[in-house]
């Protein structure tokens, strides 16, 4: 593939990477220097380094840091079979999969460094809200992504989701008004109710936040917090004026959380089902299509 022919072309950039040239170049400095920083104290397989790096040797294909980042964008974004990464980029297929193991901690490192990685704990989420007193008005809401039937019985009873009739994973995730993920949670198999997982999840907000969440989270009530949910249709009943328009208002804010989820599913790695084994592989990929939605976020603010 030629990078250069893509860059000089804005439009297929962000086909193929889902970011802007401007972003792109925000991130490849990143990344550079975790490329740096890594490249001291792990080699090649991610284990620490028992000598200094040497300076000899092939370099390969994906031989500079641009073409590292695009290679693994243009997986996140196009996901497509990583034999055809290989005829695309001149690597075979087993190369193809130890470059995506090796850089997808990498990017989320990077973008960790931008500042742009939801929270993924409590702690982190609690800290954030208390440094940034204009994130006060949060939705929550579940996202759901397919993977492959699963072999194993107990698997497959878990991950199988009875609102999609497949089998799906599962993270719960809290916006800001404008689009933001603040916050991602572990990935849960697709069968956890989003009431329960946000019932477990432990967050806490600040006593001056609004909660908007949506009727699946009915009964989710965090203390010392103001909650607002759609009012829903009683049986053989029509909702009163007033609270249709209620429910529009609500529904009008709300409906940002989905704007974020459709962003972070621009990367069809975490929109289309998911194919790679890979130890740890599920979760780090929906962090680095949060981090990247965020990142085009604050870019095009």
């Amino acid at each position: 593939m030629d990078m250069e022919a893509v860059f000089r072309k804005p439009r297929l950039l962000r086909a193929l990477t889902s970011l802007e040239a401007g972003e792109f170049a925000r991130l490849l400095a990143a990344f550079e220097q975790e490329s740096q920083v890594r490249r001291g104290r792990f080699n090649r397989f991610g284990q620490e380094r028992q000598r200094a790096p040497g300076t000899t040797g092939n370099p390969g294909v994906l031989s500079t840091p641009k073409a590292r980042l695009f290679f693994v964008l243009f997986y996140f974004k196009c996901y497509p079979l990583q034999e055809v990464m290989g005829l695309l980029f001149g690597l075979s297929q087993p190369q193809v999969c130890l470059w995506i193991g090796r850089l997808t901690p990498l990017v989320n490192a990077a973008l960790g460094r931008e500042l742009v990685l939801p929270a993924r704990r409590p702690a982190d989420l609690e800290k954030l809200l208390a440094e940034v007193p204009e994130l006060r008005l949060l939705i929550i809401d579940g996202a759901e992504r397919p993977i492959r039937r699963p072999k194993d019985k107990q698997r497959k009873k878990d991950d199988y989701s009875g609102k999609k009739k497949a089998h799906r994973k599962k993270n719960l995730l809290v916006t800001s008004h404008e689009r933001r993920v603040v916050y991602l949670g572990p990935t849960a198999p697709g069968s956890v109710h989003d009431k329960k997982l946000a019932d477990e999840s432990g967050l806490t907000y600040p006593p001056d936040t609004l909660l908007l969440k949506d009727t699946g989270f009915q009964g989710h009530e965090p203390p010392g917090i103001a909650t607002l949910q759609p009012k829903k249709k009683p049986r053989g009943r029509e909702l009163h004026p007033i609270q249709k328009t209620i429910n529009q208002v609500i529904s009008k804010v709300r409906v940002t959380v989905e704007h974020a989820i459709a962003g972070v599913k621009r990367c069809h790695v975490v929109a289309d089902t998911f194919r790679n084994w890979r130890a740890g592989m599920i979760d780090q990929v929906v962090l680095a299509a949060s981090g990247l939605h965020n990142l085009r976020v604050a870019a095009r603010a």
